[in-house]
């Protein structure tokens, strides 16, 4: 899923095994210790959003809703987050939801301006997708039908 949007990057890098390793452990380390601050789970979750695998993706959305829901004051820094996870995921309404509120607030912001463009590129690309199914499903109908009335005018 290539683009040419430089502030989108995020929807392409992910971090290497290791480096998502390093803040798992600091995330266990210090859930462990019943204590987990806000930095090392946000910094946990950003990683896994930003990791191929879905599970993952899936863990750091539930992780960065919980910080948006807990810490007004960390929310801006969650709505690019969400929108990102929610979109590698293929959730495009809920994707396009979090990156309109981050625009509401910051017009300008790149990131957000180019995952919109990513977003709506998607959305495009689904609907284009959605069409042929339902054209391939409508002619498949009306050879069946055909074949039908064939069958029945044979009779």
């Amino acid at each position: 899923m290539p683009t040419d949007l430089p502030y989108a990057a995020d929807a392409q890098v992910s971090l290497s095994y290791d480096e998502l390793e390093v803040l798992r452990l600091q995330y266990q380390k210090e859930l462990a210790q019943s204590h987990v601050t806000v930095q090392t789970k946000f910094n946990y979750a950003w990683g896994l959003v930003k990791s191929p695998v879905r599970e993952h993706q899936v863990e750091g959305v539930r992780l960065l809703q919980d910080i948006y829901r807990t810490e007004p004051g960390r929310r801006r820094e969650c709505l690019y987050y969400l929108a990102l996870g929610y979109y590698k995921m293929g959730n495009y309404a809920d994707a396009k939801s979090f990156n309109d509120l981050l625009l509401q607030k910051e017009p300008t912001n790149m990131q957000a301006q180019s995952l919109g463009s990513l977003i709506e590129q998607a959305v495009t690309k689904e609907g284009y997708v959605g069409m042929a199914l339902a054209g391939g499903v409508a002619a498949i109908s009306t050879l069946i039908v055909a074949s039908l009335i064939r069958r029945a005018t044979r009779k």
